[in-house]
């Protein structure tokens, strides 16, 4: 659905609260996921002519509950009928409880595949129709809507029901939730083919399901973690990409458009919770870019501190991309020959095939050290590896940059940064 602020920040608002009241009620979150969808269509509709009702998610409530009934009436089963026969009244009350934490970790069950997890929170939860979840995810609406009731059939078929799980797995439910969040948010982030309007609609919702999130557990240290690493590292979207779509690296980018209102709240959110509870990897990735944000200058960046928040997120949470940016690191403490070292290390990696960014980093640190051509090779393979045409461009042009001038040049080793 498209619709103007502010019913359409309020919908956004009240679409899990709605489903929660109703999912609980009726216990068939499959259904109840649909009516709710229907009702913040009408009302999308009705209040932009009409205006807010005083009650707007009993409104929701009650519309969606309409449906549900209608749609039981409706079923060709009798038995079905008789089954759901006791919750055909509708309630114009609704409780005030916050199901947004149950929503949450039903969407992101583990029974359920990566991409139907990110396509049912955003539905469920963040409040968009399937046509604007397949627009920000460059698939067909019909494919899509395909993925998401699967996903809602895998969970009537698992009888999963609307409660929260118990004590013992809600530790690692909600670990699949903040991953979820997280790729949510890197969808929007990630430079690619989407425009500058999708990719901040989807960082955006991310960032308030973050939120929502927070408020259900605001003991959590990762749980704020991982809101104070989408803000932070929010901040700098408008530096990140010149108007004509080519990227500009961190050191390279217009400070002064970064979001101080981000970034202040993120070193806020991190200095509440940084030593309160064990440090989680959120929460070190956090404070990683909360160093890059308070430099006011590439030059005064605290490398050796991110060199040594990063040696405690590998302890942490080892793998390969955080050894990556560990090469950064060392190498701009200890110079690009201990970095390329480190980067070695991963060379054998297999898990490293899938992704064009150790021929990228391999790249920098080559350049930093004056070995230009072989930093041209490498940043030619990371061109080729790339997904994102922004991402293709910019290696390209690094590449470029690198190549002797023709029928005059010098070998490589001159060149140095």
């Amino acid at each position: 659905m498209t619709i103007g602020v502010p019913v359409e920040s309020l919908l956004r608002e009240l679409a899990p609260q709605a489903l929660g009241v109703v999912a609980r009620k009726y216990g068939d979150f499959h259904d109840a996921e649909d009516a709710v969808q229907e009702a913040l269509l009408a009302a999308s509709m009705q209040w932009r002519a009409d205006g807010i009702p005083e009650h707007p998610r009993s409104w929701l409530v009650n519309v969606a509950s309409r449906r549900l009934i209608d749609h039981w009436r409706n079923e060709g089963s009798r038995r079905a009928r008789e089954h759901k026969a006791a919750a055909l009244e509708v309630n114009s009350t609704t409780p005030d409880v916050d199901d947004s934490l149950t929503l949450l970790l039903l969407c992101c069950h583990p029974s359920i595949s990566a991409a139907s997890q990110l396509a049912l929170t955003l539905r469920a939860v963040g409040g968009l129709s399937t046509a604007e979840i397949a627009t920000a995810f460059l698939v067909p609406e019909r494919t899509m809507a395909q993925r998401i009731s699967r996903a809602k059939t895998q969970i009537r078929a698992a009888g999963l029901s609307f409660q929260l799980p118990p004590d013992a797995e809600r530790g690692e439910r909600l670990a699949v939730v903040l991953q979820v969040l997280y790729l949510i948010f890197n969808e929007g982030y990630t430079p690619g083919a989407r425009s500058s309007t999708l990719t901040a609609h989807l960082t955006g919702e991310a960032i308030r399901m973050a939120r929502m999130l927070r408020s259900s557990l605001p003991e959590s240290g990762e749980v704020a973690g991982l809101l104070a690493l989408m803000l932070l590292t929010d901040a700098r979207r408008a530096a990140r990409q010149l108007p004509d779509g080519m990227l500009v690296p961190l050191a390279e980018q217009d400070r002064s458009l970064w979001n101080a209102d981000y970034i202040r709240e993120g070193i806020q959110l991190l200095t509440r919770t940084l030593g309160t509870t064990a440090a989680g990897p959120y929460q070190l990735q956090a404070a990683i870019a909360a160093v890059h944000d308070e430099a006011a200058t590439a030059e005064e960046t605290d490398w050796p501190q991110i060199l040594a928040l990063y040696t405690v997120l590998e302890a942490v949470s080892p793998g390969p991309m955080v050894t990556l940016n560990r090469a950064v690191a060392v190498a701009m403490v200890n110079g690009p020959r201990a970095g390329l070292a480190l980067l070695g290390t991963l060379t054998d990696d297999a898990r490293m095939t899938q992704t064009h960014r150790l021929h990228a980093v391999r790249a920098h640190l080559l350049e930093l050290a004056g070995d230009t051509k072989a930093a041209e090779a490498s940043y030619q393979l990371a061109m080729r590896g790339a997904v994102s045409v922004a991402e293709q461009r910019f290696l390209a042009v690094k590449a470029a940059q690198l190549r002797p001038s023709t029928g005059l040049g010098t070998e490589s080793g001159s060149g140095t940064e």
